[in-house]
């Protein structure tokens, strides 16, 4: 089987990035080849606050799920086993960080998680579980063994070993033909600013509605449209986190919002504050 190697998210997601490295570090690492066609990367976050002092992490989530190992205090949804799988989070998913803290993740391409688990991806949507509830013990037991003394990159070779061991065996199922199809509207939604509607991805590959909607939600968890607002609204506060003091309308209209009324609501509903806020630097994070 073909690499698959054509990224399936940008580096968008984390809300006031400045405001983020200063609290906690974080490093991504690329998988192998043999795995790359379901992984994307691995990603590696570490904190240590003083002591009284917290930081709430605000992010934009991609549509992909993640496998993690979660050391140090808790967060919401994480119990006692804390290998845990978490699926696409729809919402902003704020994350209060103190003490210090450890976390290894497996990020999966769209369909990835799918590919290993057998699990519709619709039924994790937001959703954090056991990853023994979903993969094998072959790939969960191992992580177990990671403590946040285990340097990141030791951390991506047991993985590596687990999840090649896992497709070694025959048991990854996302070689078909609607894993294909799903990464290549994901692509097109990635590569091309000018698409704004799922439309006009169907017309472009000659494939109906529904079944685009059946394999979303099979793969991704979400709908089509959701993931092209989301990339389109990454964009946006790409640009805004960059510096963009132009016309708001402007850029809206430039990802496809063609009502700055429309965009307003739909970045307050993603971000929490209105565009103007965001780049004034108006606080995100929960009161």
């Amino acid at each position: 089987m073909a690499d698959r190697r054509n990224a399936t998210s940008t580096r968008a997601g984390v809300l006031r990035p400045d405001e983020f490295a200063a609290h906690a570090d974080v490093e991504r690492l690329e998988c192998s080849s043999e795995l790359s066609r379901w992984v994307e990367n691995y990603w590696c976050l570490r904190w240590d606050l003083p002591p009284d002092t917290s930081y709430v992490s605000s992010v934009l989530p991609h549509p992909a799920g993640n496998l993690t190992v979660e050391l140090g205090p808790p967060r919401p949804g994480v119990g006692d086993d804390r290998v845990v799988v978490t699926g696409v989070v729809t919402e902003r998913f704020d994350v209060p960080l103190t003490g210090s803290g450890w976390v290894f993740g497996v990020k999966f391409r769209p369909g990835g998680l799918h590919s290993f688990s057998g699990v519709d991806a619709n039924r994790l949507t937001d959703l954090v579980v056991p990853a023994c509830d979903v993969l094998s013990e072959a790939v969960c037991a191992p992580l177990r063994d990671l403590t946040e003394a285990t340097p990141w990159h030791e951390a991506a070779d047991v993985i590596e070993r687990a999840l090649g061991a896992y497709t070694d065996d025959g048991n990854g199922r996302g070689d078909g033909v609607g894993y294909d199809t799903v990464l290549t509207l994901i692509d097109d939604m990635l590569a091309d600013r000018t698409i704004v509607r799922v439309g006009q991805l169907e017309e472009r590959h000659a494939i109906g509605r529904r079944q685009v909607e059946r394999l979303f939600a099979r793969y991704v968890g979400v709908g089509p449209k959701w993931v092209l607002a989301r990339y389109r609204l990454h964009d946006v506060v790409l640009a805004l986190d960059a510096g963009y003091d132009g016309s708001l309308a402007d850029l809206a209209a430039n990802y496809g919002w063609y009502d700055q009324a429309h965009f307003t609501r739909d970045f307050v509903s993603q971000v929490g504050v209105t565009p103007g806020a965001y780049r004034a630097g108006a606080p995100i994070g929960p009161e």
